[in-house]
């Protein structure tokens, strides 16, 4: 698997006030986006990458837009299925 590196995320007004309604700071998905563990490509080519910022696990949904350059579809606190697995993950590497 080809692994991204989210180094620009693109902002417009539409995806800022999306990511109000999740209760998702900007911040938050900075941080996550720097901190992916786990991402796909999904059926319409976009991304779900899954990242952590301090204790919360944050999903992303992402459309590429030149490398390293990606645009915030939305974002939301992670499925409690993905955080299971997550923590199974971080157990693993701890050692």
């Amino acid at each position: 698997m080809t692994r991204i590196k989210i180094k620009t995320l693109i902002w417009d007004e539409w995806n800022i006030e999306h990511i109000k309604k999740h209760k998702v700071k900007i911040e938050e998905i900075a941080e996550a986006g720097e901190n992916l563990f786990f991402h796909k490509k999904t059926k319409k080519g976009r991304y779900l990458a899954i990242g952590k910022s301090r204790r919360r696990l944050i999903t992303l949904i992402l459309n590429r837009k030149d490398t390293g350059k990606y645009y915030l579809v939305t974002a939301f606190d992670s499925a409690k299925k993905d955080r299971r697995k997550i923590k199974i993950y971080e157990k693993k590497n701890k050692k």
